[in-house]
């Protein structure tokens, strides 16, 4: 990954989970919490691809495995970012612009239940039997629910700083620079066209001299 993509990444990851850690979560709403960082995964993996989104899942997944208060085994959440992210890359269009707003809506619904489920999943393999106790279907539905109100005060703003730290004008002008100065460093280091000119130069000037020879030669013997 790029350094601007590493630093925003670091960046957003950071503060959307001190936001759901210090915020989110003690609004005590029934059911799931709002997953910001989830978000903050999708937004940005919508704009760097399946490879960009499954490293920024996993780094953000295992930040929050070892963020207090976590209670679960490090590294299961990060697991679960991992994939989403993954899958959530797959779907960046091609051009990198998103004409409707359903595609990322999709998006945000099937990973909030993919999140949601696998989370489950991967907690029953390791004897972690908390939301059978909580009812998984409330889950399912509150996870969703909360995701889809809070996805498009985030994801467009994410997606949007990204592109931007994508297409960086210095980054732009730099490279411009750069261009600008092998092209000149090309023709002035010395280039075919103008050993050319200078082997045309002592051409005329050889054939001035042997003009200006005959003409001195000519005047003496007319002498």
């Amino acid at each position: 990954m790029r350094v601007n993509r590493i630093l925003l990444s670091v960046s957003l990851v950071v503060v959307a989970l001190v936001l759901q850690v210090s915020v989110l979560a003690r609004l005590h709403l029934p059911g799931a919490v709002p997953d910001l960082l989830l978000l903050t995964v999708l937004g940005l993996a919508l704009v760097y691809g399946h490879v960009g989104g499954a490293l920024v899942g996993f780094g953000a997944g295992l930040l929050a495995d070892l963020a207090p208060p976590a209670d679960h085994a490090a590294g299961r959440y990060a697991l679960v970012l991992c994939v989403i992210g993954y899958l959530a890359g797959l779907a960046k269009p091609e051009n990198g612009r998103l004409r409707t707003a359903t595609g990322p809506m999709a998006v945000v619904v099937v990973a909030a239940l993919g999140t949601t489920l696998l989370y489950a999943g991967v907690g029953a393999l390791v004897g972690d039997t908390a939301a059978r106790h909580v009812g998984l279907p409330s889950l399912l539905f509150t996870a969703a629910l909360y995701d889809l109100l809070l996805a498009p005060f985030v994801v467009p703003g994410i997606m949007a700083l990204a592109r931007r730290a994508e297409n960086d004008p210095l980054a732009e002008t730099n490279s411009a620079g750069q261009k600008t100065d092998i092209a000149s460093g090309w023709l002035s280091g010395g280039t075919g066209l103008r050993i050319g000119n200078q082997r045309n130069g002592l051409r005329v000037k050889a054939a001035r001299a042997r003009v200006a020879r005959a003409g001195r030669i000519k005047g003496v013997k007319r002498l």
